[in-house]
């Protein structure tokens, strides 16, 4: 029997993930704001965060599992400490990299306990998601080859069956980022978030059809009404915390998406729907089936899952959770 993949930012009733966010969350979006207005440089406004995880598991019989639990290569760069998970009890490991450039890990959880465990220090820049509404879209005949996969329905975006509906609601839009600004902008305002909402088989149709979800549906969604426009579009996960907003509880990954305008991809975010500080990218794909913290090939229950995505003060960085 094939266990049920973790999927980032699903909001599965069965978590209870803990905030361990700090005090300081409106006093830096306030720093960052006067310096990006006065033309502040990036080093005069970079931060440290510690991310980091917890996720316990109950493995009934030994079973083969692949985990997507690395910062991305992409942001390895900025690491302060090493990115080097710990599994629980200790069990070899290989590592690969996948077909969408993540980094993933193989092993075999014996039967028992289980723990993922992991804690580290990266540097961001302390910038808000960048901004460009002047970014033009590229007629499909003059997209690279290898971005051509981000305009086909995949697992959760079924392009063919909201071709019709994405037509009607944005062809309208200027192209480009005004069109699809106007698809986050109608996904935040007509889809209701809640943990509840949560269900691993929902689909982009789904959401449509009940207007209800958490952060995958949301970005899967805006994703499939981008790729019925001909704008590429694909899922991106990883850690996002209530840096520069108001603190929220229960912590947990993030999901966003990323949109090809101007020759490269843009962070977009139907759920959050405003650029953000302190995005640290750990996996991209199609959907939410490419970059599953967990996959098992066996029996596996989830007992208890925390993450961490904290700003901390230079002088504080040596303290781990």
């Amino acid at each position: 029997m094939r266990g049920v993949p973790i999927g980032i930012a699903d909001g599965t009733d069965s978590f209870f993930p803990v905030s361990l966010l700090g005090p300081r969350a409106s006093q830096s979006l306030m720093r960052r704001t006067i310096a990006a207005c006065i033309g502040g440089d990036d080093e005069d406004i970079a931060m440290l965060i510690r991310l980091g995880f917890d996720i316990r598991f109950d493995v009934p019989y030994r079973a083969a599992m692949i985990a997507l639990f690395h910062v991305h290569p992409t942001r390895q760069a900025d690491l302060r400490e090493p990115d080097e998970p710990r599994i629980t009890p200790t069990v070899p490991i290989s590592e690969y990299e996948d077909s969408f450039g993540n980094v993933c890990t193989r092993f075999v959880a014996p039967a028992g306990a289980l723990q993922l465990h992991h804690s580290t220090l990266i540097e961001d820049s302390g910038q808000p998601d960048a901004v460009c509404p002047d970014a033009v879209q590229s007629p499909v005949e003059d997209l690279p080859p290898e971005v051509l996969r981000y305009l086909l329905a995949s697992r959760y975006c079924e392009v063919d069956r909201l071709l019709d509906v994405a037509g009607n609601l944005f062809m309208s839009r200027p192209p480009g980022w005004p069109r699809v600004q106007a698809v986050c902008d109608w996904v935040n305002a007509n889809v209701m978030f809640g943990y509840h909402f949560a269900n691993p088989t929902k689909t982009a149709l789904d959401v449509h059809a009940d207007r209800r979800g958490v952060c995958r549906d949301f970005q899967h969604l805006a994703i499939t009404f981008c790729r019925c426009l001909n704008i590429p579009a694909r899922y991106a996960t990883g850690y996002l915390g209530d840096i520069g907003v108001a603190a929220t509880s229960p912590m947990d990954f993030s999901a966003w998406f990323e949109a090809y305008l101007n020759g490269q991809w843009w962070t977009f975010d139907a759920r959050n729907n405003t650029p953000r500080i302190g995005r640290v990218l750990m996996a991209r794909g199609r959907d939410a089936a490419d970059v599953a913290i967990t996959t098992s090939f066996g029996i596996t229950w989830l007992k208890s899952f925390t993450v961490v995505t904290d700003e901390v003060a230079s002088g504080e960085a040596a303290a781990a959770p």
